[in-house]
C-alpha cells in the first residue's frame, strides 16, 4: 500500500491430495501431492498487480508483495493501516473421518470393487477404468479492507467408466459421486451399485437405436441436467461477463429471462455438495444468491473487485449482499467470479405426469458434457443416457446425440417442473485456464422444444 495502491489482500493455501486409478483391473497409479504457497493481489485504480509465491516465509513474501505493488503501482503514495477481524465460519461440510488417515491400499480396495461389480453385470463388458481422489486445502485469507477469514475444505470424490461391445460398436457408461465430506462418503454411497449403474448404462446402449434428428419435446430426468443450466444460463449471470457485454443477460436485470416457473439459485452454503465453501476465495462468507425467481432476473453474481469497480461496494446489514462468488484454482491464479452450487428450484408437477403429458420426444436419464457460447446463449450438450418417449412413455434407448439450444430461450420454453429436486455429479468448471469444483441440480422437467442432432435417417 505504500506505493498508492488502493486495496491489498493476500491468499494463502496449503493443500493436501491423494489420487488413485485402476485400468482393467490393474492399479495405474497411486499418487500424493502438497501445495503450498501465496498469492499477493494489489489494486491501484484500474490496475491489479499480482505475484505468488511458494515461499512461506517473511522475506518470500515481502519480495511477492513488493513485485505485486510494482506492478499495480500509480501513484497516490500513503500507507493504509487496517485492523483486522477474523470472521466466524459458517458451518459447511462437517468432516467425520479425514481421507489422509485412510490407508492407501483401503483406497485402492474402494477401485477393485467397483472393478468387480461393474465386470459381473455381464460378458459384453470389456473394460472399466475408475478413479479416487481426495483433498484438504486449508486457506487463509487476509486483505486491506478488514478481512481475516480461515477456512478448511476436504473433498472425497469417486468415478468409474465402463465400455461394453456388441453388434452396434463399443458404447460406454459413466458415473460419479462427490461432496466435501471425508472418507464416510463410502458409508452414505454403495459403490457397488454406483459402477452396476454404470455398466448398465454401457449394456443398454449396445441395443440402442440411433437418436432422432430434429425439435422436439425434451424431458430432463432430476439432477442429471443441472450442468445445462450451469453452462447455457450460469456463466451469463456473472458479474466479470456481464460487464464485458460478453453475456446475452447483460442490462436485463428486472426483466422476464425465463418461463415463470423457473427459479435459479446459486447457493456456496449447501451442506456437503462439491461447490460448497465457507467463505469465498477472498475471504467473504459464502451465501444462497436467487439469480432468477419466477422468471425473472433478479441479480448477477459478484466477486469483491467487480462490486468495487462498480461503487456497489455494500456496507452495515448489507455487507454480505454481493459477494461470495469470487473463486480461484490455487494460490498462483487471481480471484474471479464463479459459480459455486447453481440449480433450478422445485416446480410443482409429479415427474410422472410430465412423461405422461408428452406424446412425443426424448427423455434424457443423463446429459454429458457441453459448451456454450455466453455473449448468445447458444449451447451443444452430448447425452450419456436418453430414450424415447412415445405415447406418453419411456420406450427404447437411443445413442449418438446432441442437444442443441439457446440458453434464454431454454429457460422461456420451460413448461412443465417437477417437484423431486435432485443434484448431480460433481463437476469442475473451467473459466479462463482455471477450473474449480461446483455443483449443479434441477427436478425433472420438461423444455416443450429443442433441437436433437442425431444420426436417425
Amino acid at each position: 500500500m505504500r506505493s498508492g495502491g488502493d486495496f491489498a489482500e493476500i491468499y494463502a493455501e496449503d493443500k493436501r491430495s491423494t489420487s488413485a486409478g485402476l485400468d482393467d483391473g490393474r492399479v495405474e497409479q497411486v499418487t500424493s501431492g502438497r501445495d503450498r504457497g501465496a498469492g499477493i493481489r494489489v489494486v491501484a485504480g484500474d490496475t491489479t498487480g499480482f505475484a505468488h509465491t511458494a515461499d512461506l516465509s517473511e522475506a518470500g513474501l515481502a519480495a511477492a508483495a513488493e513485485a505485486a505493488a510494482s506492478a499495480a503501482r500509480g501513484g497516490g503514495g500513503g500507507a493504509k493501516i487496517v485492523a483486522l477481524s477474523q470472521r466466524q465460519r459458517q458451518d459447511v461440510g462437517r468432516v467425520e473421518r479425514q481421507p489422509d488417515t485412510v490407508a492407501k491400499a483401503d483406497k485402492v480396495a474402494v477401485l477393485t470393487r467397483m472393478d468387480q461389480s461393474a465386470r459381473s453385470a455381464g460378458a459384453s463388458v470389456v473394460q472399466v477404468s475408475a478413479g479416487y481422489a481426495d483433498s484438504r486445502k486449508s486457506v487463509l485469507v487476509a486483505n486491506t479492507e478488514g478481512v481475516l477469514a480461515e477456512d478448511s475444505v476436504v473433498r472425497t470424490m469417486a468415478r468409474i467408466n465402463v465400455v461394453a461391445d456388441g453388434d452396434t460398436g463399443m458404447q460406454t457408461g459413466y458415473q460419479s459421486v462427490g461432496h466435501t465430506i471425508g472418507w464416510e462418503l463410502f458409508d452414505r454411497i454403495d459403490v457397488d451399485e454406483l459402477a452396476a449403474t454404470a455398466a448398465r448404462q454401457a449394456i443398454t446402449k449396445l441395443r440402442a437405436r440411433p437418436a432422432p434428428s430434429g425439435s422436439m419435446p425434451v424431458v430432463i430426468k432430476a439432477g442429471s441436467g443441472g450442468v445445462l443450466f450451469h453452462e447455457a444460463v450460469g456463466h451469463g449471470l456473472e458479474a466479470d461477463l456481464v460487464s464485458k457485454s460478453a453475456s446475452v443477460y447483460a442490462g436485463k436485470v428486472g426483466e422476464l429471462v425465463a418461463s415463470p416457473l423457473v427459479t435459479v439459485v446459486d447457493d456456496g452454503t449447501m451442506d456437503g455438495e462439491w461447490g460448497t465453501r465457507a467463505f469465498d476465495d477472498e475471504g467473504h462468507a459464502t451465501q444462497r444468491n436467487v439469480l432468477i425467481e419466477n422468471g425473472v432476473l433478479t441479480d448477477y453474481m459478484w466477486d469483491y473487485l467487480r462490486t468495487r469497480r462498480n461503487g456497489t461496494v455494500p456496507s452495515g446489514d448489507q455487507a454480505r449482499r454481493g459477494r461470495g462468488n469470487g473463486r480461484r484454482e490455487s494460490y498462483v491464479h487471481l480471484p474471479m467470479v464463479r459459480m459455486t452450487n447453481t440449480f433450478v428450484l422445485d416446480g410443482a408437477d409429479d415427474p410422472d405426469d410430465i412423461i405422461r403429458a408428452t406424446d412425443h420426444g426424448v427423455y434424457v436419464a443423463q446429459l454429458g458434457g457441453g459448451s456454450v457460447n455466453t455473449a448468445t446463449g447458444d449451447y451443444v450438450f452430448g447425452m450419456v443416457e436418453a430414450y424415447l418417449i412415445e405415447n406418453g412413455e419411456i420406450t427404447e434407448p437411443i445413442r449418438e446425440g446432441n442437444l442443441i439450444g439457446n440458453g434464454p430461450q431454454t429457460l422461456l420454453d420451460i413448461d412443465m417442473l417437477g417437484n423431486d429436486f435432485g443434484m448431480g455429479n460433481p463437476g469442475t468448471c473451467g473459466k479462463d485456464g482455471q477450473g474449480v469444483p461446483v455443483g449443479t441440480g434441477q427436478p425433472t422437467l420438461r423444455v416443450k422444444a429443442l433441437t436433437v442432432g442425431g444420426t436417425a435417417a
